[in-house]
C-alpha cells in the first residue's frame, strides 16, 4: 500500500517536472513542444494508474513533513479526486495536441508551456490534497499560472481581461484565507478527515460561510461570475479550452468536498441558499450566451450557467445527488473543452468568431459540422448523450427531494440553452456565408483532438453505467469519510 500511497504526489510532481523542462528547453521551441507532449502523456497515464490503484487499494493517503497526523503536509486521493486527475489529465494532452496544431495557438513564448504545466500542477495538487491550507496554495498556483497565460501576448484586450480576473479572483482568495484562519482558531486542525472530527459551533460555522462563499466565487457562480466572461474569451484556443474545461470546477469540487465530507451538517443551512444561487447561476448564464453573437463569449456564458446546474447537484445533499454532480462535473470538462477547440477550427473556416459575420461551415466542411453537433446537443442534453444523462441525474434526484421549483429553473434554463445552440448551428453551419472566404485545411491532429472528445462524449452517453458507477462510488466515499 506504501507504494500505491506514493502515487498521490504524481498529480504535482510530474506536471512540475514538465515544467522544469520546458523552462529548460526554452531556446528549442519544437523539442520543447515534444516535451511537454510527452509530458502531459505520462501525466495521463499516471492519473490512470492511480484511478485503478483507488480501485484497488481505495483511498490513497500520505503525510509529509515527517509530522504525525493530522499536521504534516497531507495528499489524499480517494475516487472522487482519482476521477477528476483522470479528466483532468486528458484535457490538457488533448489542449497540447490541439497547441501543437497550430490551430489559433498560444504563442510560442519560453514560459507558456511551463505555466500550461505549473497550471496543471495546481489543478491536481488541489484535487489531491487532504488538507484546508495546501488547497488555499494550490489555489494560488492555479492563480498564477492563470494569469501568466491571459497576459503571456501581453495585448490591451488580454491585459484587461487579466486585471477583471486577478481583481476577482483575489477577492475569492482573501476571504478562502481568511475562513481557512476561523477554521483553525475555531479547532486547532486544518486536515480534511481531522475537520470532519471536530463539533460545531458559532466561529467554526463562520469560518464555513466564508469558505462557501470563497469557493462559489471560484466556481463562477451568482453573482461573481463576472471574471469569467470577461477574461476567458481572450485566449487562445487551447488555453482558453484548458481553462473552461478545469479552472471553475475546481471551485465546484471544494465546495463538494466542503459540505459533502468535510463539513456534512453544515449543509442543511446553506441549502436553501445554495439551492437559489444555482437558480440564478443558470439562469444568469443562459441569458447570457442568448444575448451575445461572438462564439467565444456564448460558449464562456455557458459554463456559468452549466456551473448552475453543478451547484444544484450540490445543494441536494444527498449521496445521490452529489453522485449527479460528479458525473455532471466529468460531462461537463469533456464537452466545453471540445465545444472552444471545435469554435477555433470554425473560426478558421469561416474568418471569425462573430456569426454575425460567418456562415455556411456545414457545407464547407461537413465533418467539423458532424463532430460539432455532439458536444453542442449534449450540453442541451439530448439523448443519448452524456447531457442527457448529467440533466437526468440532478432532475430526478431534484424531484425526488421534492424540490420542484429548482427542477423547474433546471429545465427551462435547459430551453435557453437550446436556443443559444441553435444560434451557433443556424449562424454559422447552416445560413450561406456572406462572403466568400478563402477555405483553409483543417489540421489532421486539431480533428484527431475534437473526434476523440467526441467519441468520448458518445461513449459515456451510451455507457453510462461505467461512469454513473465510479460516481456513485465516489459520492458514498465522501459519506463514508465524513461519518468516520
Amino acid at each position: 500500500m506504501t507504494g500505491a500511497a506514493n502515487l498521490a504526489l504524481a498529480p504535482v510532481l510530474l506536471p512540475l517536472a514538465g515544467a522544469v523542462g520546458c523552462v529548460l528547453l526554452a531556446g528549442r521551441a519544437r523539442v520543447a513542444e515534444a516535451f511537454s507532449l510527452a509530458a502531459a502523456a505520462a501525466n495521463l497515464v499516471a492519473a490512470l494508474a492511480i484511478l485503478q490503484a483507488v480501485g484497488a487499494h481505495g483511498r490513497l493517503a500520505l503525510i509529509l513533513g515527517d509530522w504525525a497526523w493530522p499536521f504534516g503536509i497531507a495528499f489524499a486521493v480517494d475516487r472522487l479526486s482519482a476521477v477528476l486527475i483522470a479528466v483532468s489529465a486528458l484535457i490538457a494532452l488533448v489542449c497540447l495536441v490541439f497547441q501543437a496544431a497550430r490551430v489559433d495557438p498560444a504563442a510560442r513564448r519560453p514560459a507558456t508551456l511551463a505555466l500550461v504545466h505549473g497550471l496543471m500542477a495546481g489543478v491536481g495538487g488541489a484535487f489531491a490534497t487532504g488538507d484546508l491550507f495546501n488547497l488555499y496554495v494550490w489555489f494560488e498556483v492555479m492563480l498564477i499560472a492563470a494569469l501568466g497565460l491571459l497576459a503571456h501576448r501581453g495585448r490591451v484586450a488580454e491585459l484587461d481581461g487579466t486585471l477583471r480576473y486577478l481583481v476577482l479572483n483575489m477577492v475569492g482568495t482573501l476571504v478562502l484565507l481568511v475562513g481557512i484562519a476561523v477554521v483553525y482558531g475555531a479547532t486547532g486542525q486544518l486536515n480534511f478527515v481531522a475537520l470532519a472530527r471536530a463539533g460545531s459551533d458559532p466561529l467554526l460555522a463562520a469560518g464555513v460561510g466564508l469558505l462557501a462563499v470563497a469557493f462559489l466565487a471560484k466556481a463562477a457562480a451568482f453573482p461573481l461570475f463576472s471574471w469569467l466572461p470577461a477574461a476567458y474569451h481572450v485566449l487562445p484556443a487551447p488555453l482558453l479550452a484548458l481553462f473552461a474545461g478545469l479552472l471553475s470546477k475546481v471551485g465546484v469540487y471544494a465546495l463538494l468536498r466542503l459540505f459533502g465530507q468535510v463539513f456534512p451538517a453544515a449543509l442543511a443551512g446553506w441549502q436553501p441558499l445554495l439551492g437559489a444561487l444555482a437558480v440564478a447561476t443558470m439562469v444568469a448564464g443562459a441569458l447570457g450566451a442568448a444575448y451575445h453573437w461572438d462564439l467565444r463569449r456564448i460558449l464562456a456564458f455557458h459554463i456559468v450557467s452549466q456551473i448552475g446546474y453543478l451547484l444544484l447537484a450540490v445543494a441536494l445533499a444527498s449521496p445521490a445527488g452529489h453522485a449527479a454532480a460528479i458525473f455532471y462535473t466529468v460531462h461537463h470538462i469533456v464537452v466545453k473543452a471540445n465545444l472552444f477547440l471545435l469554435a477555433a477550427l470554425v473560426c478558421r473556416v469561416a474568418g471569425s468568431y462573430d456569426l454575425r459575420r460567418i456562415g455556411g461551415v456545414a457545407a464547407a466542411r461537413p465533418l467539423l459540422a458532424i463532430v460539432f453537433a455532439v458536444p453542442a446537443l449534449s450540453l442541451v442534453g439530448i439523448p443519448p448523450l452524456s447531457g442527457f444523462w448529467a440533466k437526468f441525474l440532478v432532475l430526478r434526484e431534484s424531484f425526488a427531494g421534492g424540490h420542484w421549483m429548482w427542477a423547474g429553473a433546471a429545465l427551462a434554463t435547459g430551453v435557453l440553452t437550446l436556443y443559444s445552440m441553435s444560434k451557433i448551428w443556424l449562424e454559422a453551419f447552416w445560413k450561406p456565408h456572406p462572403a466568400a472566404p478563402a477555405l483553409r485545411p483543417l489540421p489532421a491532429a486539431a480533428l484527431l483532438a475534437v473526434t476523440a472528445l467526441a467519441a468520448l462524449t458518445v461513449w459515456i452517453g451510451l455507457c453510462p453505467q461505467t461512469l454513473l458507477g465510479l460516481a456513485e462510488q465516489a459520492a458514498a466515499g465522501l459519506a463514508a469519510e465524513a461519518a468516520r
